[in-house]
């Protein structure tokens, strides 16, 4: 009986969600204007199962015989996620070209649980080979992703997959066709993360006319949400409930009231996910628990920060300023230059230190984020530094920073760059004469002058 009333459940949200976003402001909507096609009947079921030797989740042949099949979106996918659902039977080469049946009712390798120590393990034959064939490539390519049917587009190389055989038989996993490693979505079969979307992007003032319509999903209102969050142990279905909420366009004060206090019980990856929401929805009220998790986790606070409160940029200055030894990976500074960004004021003397790290990554971005200052020409002894550094990537970056700055004391430099590179490497040369044509020369002529 559940499966009935999921079913007109989704189809009366559907008809909700479409009347709500008549500007087609969600994502995708604009290309599938939440349009479906008539339903399949089992007969083209059978023939597909036939076809592919295989037999599909109940859940999602449910969504085809009963809600729809195929639409007006990339190649006519019906309303969705992201671009929508393809039709039965299209596009289902997407990720494996030669030998589709084949690979399609094999079982699938990936899992909810996959470590990245697993995925490396699984995609090394690719990752480790730079000269491997394209035939060899499609095999591998095609063993890492069977057993997966491809169901619709998220744009680029990203893609929703339908998991056809094995343990997780009927879950929706998320993949790139750039190897990235792939996410499961928390949903066990296609319907439940059907209605999800659904309930994602109604908004909640929508939501709470018939709240009973949305007590189904952890896309659902913020009082269901919390409501499973608290009758649950496991912490994946905990952290699940935080995702919901953090989707929110909105939260009352009583549910931030008494997210302020999980944050005080909570630990590790649940009282990251309270932060964020507490960021997200009143900075104001956060602000000292972010100074707090600094001592955790300060790139999860600049993210947090930049994320949902650009404009209050400036009340981690004096921070920044003080704990320049502790912002010493990548992704944490180049956050805190994103924040510095956002200050409108000179923060050369901050950045300047990072030039000398040892991490090429960082010094990289280091010169890059001194070639956004409007005043960069006041650094001009460090990108000198910077034209003389062993790295290649370091280099090129800050011949690129140094656009718009004609400084004769560049010239000795930009001849000794000239002599070291005979030849292109690394856009090097390109990027030289680039700044040398406001001088009148060239990689070939500035080796003739005498400086």
């Amino acid at each position: 009986m559940e499966g009935i009333n999921q079913i007109e459940r989704i189809k009366k949200k559907l008809i909700i969600a479409k009347n709500n976003d008549t500007d087609l402001q969600v994502f995708g909507a604009e290309s599938h204007q939440y349009i479906l096609g008539e339903p399949v009947n089992k007969d083209q079921i059978s023939e597909f199962e036939k076809e592919y030797d295989l037999e599909l989740p109940e859940s999602y042949k449910a969504f085809l015989l009963r809600i729809g099949n195929g639409g007006i979106s990339f190649g006519n996918s019906a309303a969705g996620p992201s671009y929508g659902i393809y039709p039965l039977g299209k596009n289902v080469d997407e990720f494996i070209s030669e030998n589709t049946k084949e690979y399609l009712k094999q079982d699938c390798r990936l899992h909810p649980k996959m470590t990245n120590e697993f995925w490396a393990e699984l995609t090394k034959n690719i990752d480790d080979n730079d000269d491997i064939s394209e035939e060899d490539f499609d095999v591998e390519f095609a063993k890492i992703f069977s057993g997966l049917l491809p169901i619709g587009t998220q744009g680029c190389s990203y893609y929703h997959a339908l998991v056809l055989n094995g343990e997780f038989k009927g879950k929706i996993v998320n993949v790139d066709m750039d190897i990235q490693k792939p996410y499961f979505a928390f949903e066990s079969n296609f319907l439940e993360w059907y209605e999800r979307w659904l309930d994602e992007i109604i908004p909640e003032n929508i939501q709470m006319l018939e709240p009973d319509l949305f007590e189904y999903t952890l896309g659902g209102t913020s009082n269901y949400i919390l409501e499973v969050y608290f009758s649950t142990n496991e912490n994946d279905t905990k952290i699940e409930c935080l995702n919901g909420i953090l989707k929110k366009e909105q939260l009352d004060l009583e549910t931030l009231d008494i997210l302020e206090e999980q944050y005080k019980l909570s630990v590790d990856e649940i009282q990251k996910i309270v932060l964020q929401i507490l960021t997200k929805f009143d900075y104001e009220r956060a602000f000292p628990y972010l100074n707090d998790f600094t001592q955790k986790n300060l790139l999860a606070v600049f993210q947090f920060v930049f994320w949902y409160a650009k404009d209050k940029s400036s009340d981690w200055l004096d921070f920044i300023k003080n704990n320049v030894e502790r912002i010493s990976d990548i992704e944490t500074f180049r956050f805190c230059t994103y924040l510095l960004k956002e200050m409108n004021l000179d923060y050369g003397d901050i950045i300047v230190p990072y030039t000398l790290k040892k991490e090429e990554e960082i010094r990289v971005n280091a010169y890059y984020s001194l070639g956004q200052l409007e005043n960069k020409s006041n650094y001009i002894t460090t990108f000198i530094n910077g034209l003389g550094d062993d790295s290649n990537r370091v280099i090129h970056t800050v011949l690129q920073a140094l656009d718009g700055v004609e400084d004769q004391r560049l010239l000795e430099h930009y001849k000794f760059i000239a002599e070291k590179f005979p030849k292109e490497q690394d856009y090097i040369l390109v990027n030289l004469n680039h700044r040398l044509k406001s001088f009148g020369l060239n990689n070939n002529t500035i080796k003739k002058i005498k400086i």
